[in-house]
């Protein structure tokens, strides 16, 4: 038998009708999901002599269209992501000092939680799920959230969110994705932001929903809070930092 290639370069009319036949419901050619070619769209037109014979098979490619992600493919993510723009944004592990101050954060806002039974304490990479125009979830390094915990992602954005800053988030480029973020968080419901910075500034920037653009800065010596999201709680900005050992 002739490779298929080239009897379609012989008789590219013949082969069409075989590929139609093969497929009767051809839809437009394109890719899917995983990058796999689909059939293609076929659509038969008598020519100017009306005769069935000599039909025409039209065959055309569309624009691949691109589907938006869903909380649903959000699910079957392996790793700490968001979805931003209808698409999964993945985030990279956090380095050890990172890592170390959302470990502290957490177990101060838990420690808090216990006791006044205000809310939960969340550490990284929890979910919640949001309904914004250009985002529909957010993952912080550390959270406070007042609703009720269930097996799926968190319904409704934290009052408290925590981002911690990696070695790729500076310069203007993150400081406009950390300034688009923050006003998701206040669109969404949250009132206080902590931008923390342990690698350069040693500083905790808060922003609040009240006060959106302007920070309040606190450096090593100083106590944090967030007001009003978490009433009563403050915070020693020295215990992001390794104690000297």
């Amino acid at each position: 038998m002739e490779p298929v290639a080239l009897q379609f370069l012989q008789h590219p009319a013949a082969v069409s009708r075989t590929i139609c036949r093969l497929w009767p419901d051809c839809v437009d050619v394109g890719v899917d999901r995983r990058g796999s070619r689909l059939a293609p769209s076929c659509t038969w037109a008598d020519d100017s002599r009306g005769s069935d014979d000599d039909a025409k098979i039209r065959h055309r490619e569309r624009m691949p269209t691109k589907r938006e992600a869903t909380i649903e493919d959000l699910y079957r993510v392996e790793g700490k992501a968001e979805i931003v723009n209808g698409e999964i944004v993945m985030m990279a592990a956090a380095g050890g000092l990172h890592n170390w101050a959302g470990g502290e954060i957490f177990a101060s806002l838990r420690e808090h939680a216990r006791r006044t039974k205000s809310g939960w304490a969340l550490t990284d990479n929890a979910g919640f799920v949001v309904k914004l125009p250009k985002r529909r979830s957010f993952s912080p390094d550390v959270a406070f959230y007042v609703g009720r915990p269930t097996r799926k992602f968190f319904e409704g954005a934290p009052v408290f969110a925590v981002e911690i800053r990696s070695e790729e988030e500076y310069g203007p480029a993150a400081e406009r994705a950390m300034a688009s973020k923050r006003a998701d968080y206040f669109a969404a419901g949250t009132l206080a932001v902590w931008d923390v910075d342990v690698l350069r500034d040693a500083r905790v920037r808060v922003y609040l929903a009240s006060q959106p653009d302007q920070a309040k800065t606190y450096s090593r010596g100083e106590t944090a809070n967030a007001e009003p999201a978490v009433p009563g709680w403050t915070f020693a900005v020295d215990d992001l930092f390794l104690p000297d050992v």
